[in-house]
């Protein structure tokens, strides 16, 4: 079946008596451009294992069906797992699992699943969970790249650049993991139903460079910290999360070493800055 076919889509949801669930951000693509391009971004091929996440109706999943060495789709709606094994019933590289993203173990699923193959992620992301999913599938450290299409406004957070209203910890955190690109907008008449938001498709490329750092869970405490009053000076964010060690005058004296103004926010760093930062007030602490 063709599940970007509205009359076919529609059919096969009143005969399992089917209705779209908001609350679970269900909006089906139905422009066939959409699937196909998002598929070719991933650069799916024989020796990739895909985890789809979210399958829908299963127009990208019969994409990376026909590209992809393994497809595993992780859909939540039991309710659509016959539309789904109808739908995509031609395919005998694909496995469709009735689970939770959120709480699968996701090193073991691509071990099971992916022998032998590199393991990628292509999906078209619940919204609702697009942060902390994405935080999921970058920490458990096995997957290749992740191409996802996600809101356009989350999409240009990932990508923005530092001194921009966008960017924010979770964009140094992706960027810090990671080399993420914006590769299209998609409208929300190439959804059924449409969308009140725009959509953008994004890869996250995640062989991150070695960004020096001695200490990451001090530069993510920085990171944070920084971003939490973004109005605040770097210094005034900073001073309590350093504890009775350090005063303001020590901090700002370190800023200056630096080559930071003592005025300097937080919001205008990028990483290699925070790196710096972070670096000197590990040494500090030692």
């Amino acid at each position: 079946m063709d599940s970007c076919d509205t009359k076919a889509l529609k059919a096969l949801l009143e005969k399992y008596g089917l209705r779209l669930s908001k609350s679970m951000g269900q909006n089906f693509l139905v422009a066939p451009w959409v699937p196909k391009r998002i598929a070719a971004a991933s650069g799916a091929d024989e020796g990739c294992g895909v985890l789809e996440i979210g399958p829908g109706a299963g127009s990208l999943t019969a994409e990376l069906c026909k590209t992809a060495g393994r497809v595993a789709a992780v859909e939540l709606d039991r309710g659509l797992m016959p539309l789904l094994r109808e739908a995509l019933s031609e395919y005998g590289n694909l496995e469709l699992i009735n689970a939770d993203i959120m709480k699968l173990d996701l090193a073991e699923l691509a071990a099971s699943r992916f022998a032998g193959l590199r393991p990628i992620v292509c999906a078209n992301l619940p919204y609702n969970i697009t942060s902390p999913l994405l935080a999921r599938l970058i920490d458990c450290g096995v997957f290749e790249s992740l191409t996802i299409m996600i809101q356009r406004e989350a999409a240009q957070r990932l990508c923005a650049a530092p001194a921009t209203p966008e960017y924010g910890a979770f964009t140094v955190y992706i960027n810090y993991h990671s080399s993420p690109a914006k590769l299209f907008d998609v409208p929300p008449d190439c959804f059924m139903p449409r969308p009140k938001v725009w959509s953008s498709v994004v890869r996250l490329d995640l062989k991150r460079p070695d960004w020096g750092v001695k200490d990451e869970k001090l530069f993510f405490e920085i990171v944070s910290a920084s971003f939490g009053q973004r109005r605040k000076t770097l210094a005034n964010c900073l001073t309590p999360i350093l504890g009775g060690n350090m005063g303001k005058a020590e901090l700002n004296s370190i800023l200056a070493g630096l080559g930071f103004d003592e005025r300097i926010r937080g919001e205008t760093l990028g990483i290699p800055d925070f790196a710096r930062l972070a670096n000197a007030l590990a040494e500090r602490r030692a």
